[in-house]
């Protein structure tokens, strides 16, 4: 008997794909939102369980159970994560229009802008903006915002310098159009495609980077049940055996970035004219 799935072209099974990992990252988000806070309160008496039918991820050496602070942990860094990578989107559309449609000193501005940050580690310069902002919420979301925001912007300023030489921008021009009405008319809606998978590309690297910070101490309040701070807290008491401490988050972690992942490249395929026949 053939399977369902084999009926179905390439493109198919991909959106499909697709729409599985969205709904398993909203599932993953929505029990973070509604869980109960009291699970994680602290509860001496369940101290140091491991993983159970009652608590699937154990608990910790305060009786919080880690299956709680896990899912709300996850909700957390997709929060600061699409705060993050929406503000580092809006400034690379920004800089990457400015760049190709404002003449070449603002391309060679914006370029030297770019060839600066990408010659520094995100993640240094995460930190030292996030240092400098006092750490917190807004420090964590503002360093993600003001660093990941480089290589997208030049690939939209290749996409726009590529679109303006088409004929149909060049009669727009002979037709007096202004550079304002061809940059909003003409050139931006065949960017948005661009835009949208590098928005989704930079969510595993917002949520993976906020984590790291987090975990230096420099990101989100260590009050908050944040996937940084668990993993942080949880490596002094890996050689007692507490194992699920560490694993467990850490585990879930990588699923949701790779989740992310997945389908920022699965979109990418999609929207890809060349592929339109598979």
């Amino acid at each position: 008997m053939i399977s369902p799935l084999k009926l179905l072209n390439k493109r198919q099974r991909m959106l499909i794909l697709t729409i599985v990992a969205f709904a398993f990252l909203m599932s993953v988000v929505a029990i973070g939102i509604f869980l109960d806070e009291g699970r994680i309160a602290t509860n001496l008496e369940n101290r140091n369980y491991p993983p159970s039918l009652e608590h699937p991820f154990g608990t910790d050496w305060l009786g919080r159970d880690m299956f709680s602070r896990t899912f709300m942990g996850l909700s957390l860094s997709v929060g600061v994560g699409l705060m993050g990578a929406f503000g580092s989107t809006f400034i690379a559309i920004i800089l990457g229009m400015m760049a190709a449609t404002m003449g070449k000193m603002a391309d060679r501005i914006v370029s030297w802008l770019i060839d600066l940050f990408l010659s520094v580690p995100h993640l240094v310069t995460l930190i030292l903006i996030a240092f400098s902002l006092g750490g917190g919420f807004k420090g964590i979301v503002m360093g993600i915002a003001l660093t990941h925001w480089p290589s997208l912007a030049r690939i939209i300023r290749a996409e726009v310098m590529q679109i303006r030489s088409a004929e149909f921008v060049q009669v727009s021009k002979k037709m007096g159009k202004s550079n304002v009405w061809i940059a909003t008319k003409h050139i931006f809606p065949h960017v948005i495609p661009q835009i949208v998978v590098g928005f989704m590309l930079l969510f595993p690297h917002a949520i993976l980077h906020e984590a790291a910070v987090t975990f230096l101490g420099l990101g989100l309040s260590p009050h908050k049940p944040a996937i940084g701070i668990i993993l942080s807290e949880s490596m002094k008491y890996l050689s007692s055996g507490m194992w699920w401490l560490a694993f467990f988050p850490g585990l879930c972690l990588l699923l949701v970035v790779r989740t992310f992942d997945v389908i920022g490249e699965k979109l990418r395929i999609l929207i890809d004219p060349n592929r339109a026949h598979e």
